[in-house]
C-alpha cells in the first residue's frame, strides 16, 4: 500500500497532467477552451494544489477535505458541459459567466491557460470513443475517489 504522501503526489501529478494535456489540445489542436473547460482548469488546479499541500504537512486531512471539494466541483462542471453536449440546442456560448472568468486576475496575466474562447457545444474531437469533457470527467471521479480513501485510511 502507498503512503498518504505518495498518493497525494500522484493525485496533484494527475491534475497538473491534465492541465498540460488541455493546453496541448488547445495550442497544438487549436481547440478553444469554453468557460465550462476553463472551470474544469480551475477545479483541478486547486485540487492538484491542495492535494501537494496535503502531501507535505502533518495535518492532511483539511487539505484532503479542500482537494475533495476542488475535485467534486469539477465532477458538477464536468456534468453541466456534458448536459450542454447532449443538448445541442442549449449553449453556454459567452454569457455572463465567460466574462466574468475572462476578467479574474489569473485570466489576465495567463490568458494562455484560463482565458475563455470557445463555445461549450464544441467538444473536439474523439479521443479512445470519449470527448475531452468526458475524460475530464472519468479523471475527476477517480481523483475524488483516491482524496475519499486518503480520508477513509488510519494511517499516514
Amino acid at each position: 500500500m502507498p503512503s498518504n504522501r505518495t498518493l497525494l503526489l500522484a493525485i496533484a501529478f494527475i491534475c497538473f497532467a491534465v492541465i498540460g494535456g488541455a493546453l496541448y489540445f488547445q495550442h497544438v489542436k487549436m481547440m478553444a477552451p469554453c468557460g465550462l473547460c476553463v472551470f474544469q482548469r480551475y477545479a483541478f488546479v486547486f485540487a492538484g494544489i491542495f492535494a501537494l499541500a496535503a502531501a507535505f504537512t502533518t495535518k492532511q486531512k483539511p487539505w484532503i477535505a479542500l482537494s475533495l471539494v476542488s475535485a467534486l466541483a469539477g465532477i458538477g462542471t464536468v456534468a453541466k458541459h456534458l448536459h450542454v453536449l447532449a443538448n445541442p440546442g442549449f449553449s453556454c456560448g459567452i454569457d455572463p459567466a465567460t466574462t466574468f472568468l475572462n476578467k479574474i486576475p489569473t485570466a489576465t496575466i495567463l490568458p494562455a491557460v484560463f482565458e475563455a474562447e470557445g463555445l461549450c457545444e464544441t467538444a473536439g474531437e474523439l479521443i479512445v470513443g470519449l470527448s475531452l469533457p468526458q475524460w475530464s470527467g472519468v479523471t475527476f471521479v477517480v481523483v475524488a475517489a483516491a482524496l475519499l480513501y486518503t480520508l477513509a485510511r488510519r494511517r499516514a
